[in-house]
């Protein structure tokens, strides 16, 4: 199965942050969620893969291509959907698409127009005029009007309403019925790669975390409840992060099966969400 996107020892230096040799790889015909929170990495990685920025150390390659020396070519198939403005404020939306669309030889007018419709844009408005939901509409009909292979998404449903949010998902799930597209999609928000997302790579501080199938992860962590009478020094090394208050504790645990074992009957082991995979590991050990 070809990679339409690879990453590998991927650095940038900051004096107050550093990005350490990040690496990934996105099959085609996949979404790959890249999570973390504010601050982990997740826009610098992708202004990187956008050569928005200039890396120190690493290779990254799109469709097989270095992304700097073939450049022009990989951006004519990226879909690239961002959380910040690079529109002319003083433009109405039609104006917009005038100056955008020369620079994509597969621009198609007619699915630009059908994603107008379906998310109740006017061309003649200003885009200063614009809500944040509506820039991002708008930057989300661009980015699929040129038949890109790699869609790439920076905290696309940030300040979006939650009926949008389902709607933005719906299309996406759309979108990849053609098994030659990929999505990369950078949130925040996790819940809404519960849904879509079919392998996730979680950034913190800088630092791939893991990037692996979302039902893998799924299988390999677990939360545990129980009394503060069964934790130990021992049982406490074998969590990830805890939280504990006086009625007992809420943890976070990678391997299920040796958990289970060690609890036998005496705790409840759950399923996580991403989100909890999330807070637990940034947090570590927290105590409420």
């Amino acid at each position: 199965m070809e990679n339409i996107l690879e990453i590998q020892n991927l650095s940038k230096s900051y004096k107050q942050f550093q990005l350490k040799d990040i690496f990934f790889h996105l099959k085609k015909g996949f979404i790959m969620g890249f999570i973390g929170p504010n601050g982990a990495g997740k826009t610098t990685t992708i202004k990187l893969i956008m050569n928005l920025l200039k890396k120190d150390a690493g290779a990254i390659n799109v469709f097989g291509l270095d992304h700097i020396s073939h450049e022009q070519a990989i951006k004519n198939r990226i879909g690239f959907v961002y959380d910040e403005n690079f529109f002319y404020e003083d433009l109405t939306l039609q104006e917009m698409k005038k100056i955008i669309s020369p620079f994509y030889a597969n621009w198609d007018e007619e699915i630009f127009q059908h994603y107008i419709h379906v998310f109740q844009l006017s061309l003649k408005h200003k885009i200063k005029t614009l809500s944040k939901g509506m820039r991002m509409k708008y930057s989300l009909a661009l980015a699929l009007s040129h038949h890109a292979e790699l869609i790439v998404m920076d905290e696309p449903t940030s300040g979006l309403d939650p009926v949008f949010r389902s709607e933005l998902l719906d299309i996406l799930a759309e979108l990849m019925q053609d098994e030659n597209k990929a999505i990369l999609f950078s949130t925040h928000i996790t819940t809404d790669l519960d849904k879509i997302a079919d392998y996730i790579t979680f950034i913190h501080d800088g630092e791939i975390i893991f990037s692996e199938e979302k039902d893998t992860i799924f299988e390999e962590y677990c939360i545990v409840k129980g009394g503060k009478d069964l934790l130990d020094q021992d049982i406490r090394k074998c969590f990830i992060g805890i939280r504990e208050n006086q009625f007992g504790f809420e943890a976070l645990g990678k391997n299920r099966d040796k958990i289970r074992s060690l609890f036998k009957d005496h705790a409840m082991i759950e399923r996580p969400s991403l989100e909890d995979i999330m807070l637990y590991t940034v947090r570590g050990h927290h105590h409420v």
